[in-house]
């Protein structure tokens, strides 16, 4: 035996687990939901419903009369939809800035951003006081004589027509004399001889 059934109660096929049928839902529709109302009480009720919606409609006229008397006014003093627009969005704007949590947004993105030029600044001191350091170091003015001997015998020997040399047998030349060149190889004693 099924639970509602055990109880007596009324709720037999509402406790059901099956869905409803069409034949169900027609009889629920059909139930008279005013059967406990008199037909004088009825009567009344369909009087006060039919009296608020001719006081909506009447409303409703009224409202239309006074939205087109608004837009006339308004296009008297010259206000257009897009300047109203403008006006809405500006006493947005400045009430949206007055407010407590744009302040305190603000205040905060200005500290960071304070503090973010601070760190860049200091980044970038560092790193040409780094580039200086270097560029004064002996191994970069080594590099730098390297390149400028280079570049001076590139220039001699292209420029010089009667060397009849490629440009890659100056170059090889060029590299062969810049090794030469290396301070381990110029190590000179004492009375001008080379080690």
């Amino acid at each position: 035996m099924r639970p509602h059934q055990e109880r007596g109660h009324l709720t037999a096929g509402f406790l059901d687990s099956e869905p409803l049928r069409e034949a169900d839902e027609d009889l629920v529709s059909e139930v008279n939901l005013s059967a406990s109302m008199t037909e004088e009480e009825r009567e009344e009720i369909q009087q006060e419903l039919a009296k608020l919606e001719e006081e909506i409609g009447t409303l409703r006229q009224v409202l239309s009369s006074k939205e087109k008397q608004h837009a006339e006014l308004k296009q008297k003093l010259g206000i257009s939809p897009l300047s109203e627009l403008k006006t809405n969005f500006s006493r947005g704007w400045h009430d949206m800035q007055s407010s407590v949590a744009y302040k305190k947004t603000s205040e905060t993105l200005s500290t960071a951003g304070q503090r973010t030029s601070a760190a860049f600044s200091t980044l970038g001191s560092t790193i040409t006081r780094k580039i200086g350091d270097m560029r004064n170091s002996p191994s970069f003015r080594s590099f730098e004589e390297k390149v400028e001997n280079t570049v001076s015998t590139i220039k001699t020997k292209v420029g010089s027509t009667g060397s009849g040399g490629s440009f890659e047998d100056v170059l090889s030349s060029a590299a062969h004399a810049s090794s030469q060149d290396t301070p381990t190889n110029n190590l000179m004693d004492s009375s001008g001889r080379q080690c």
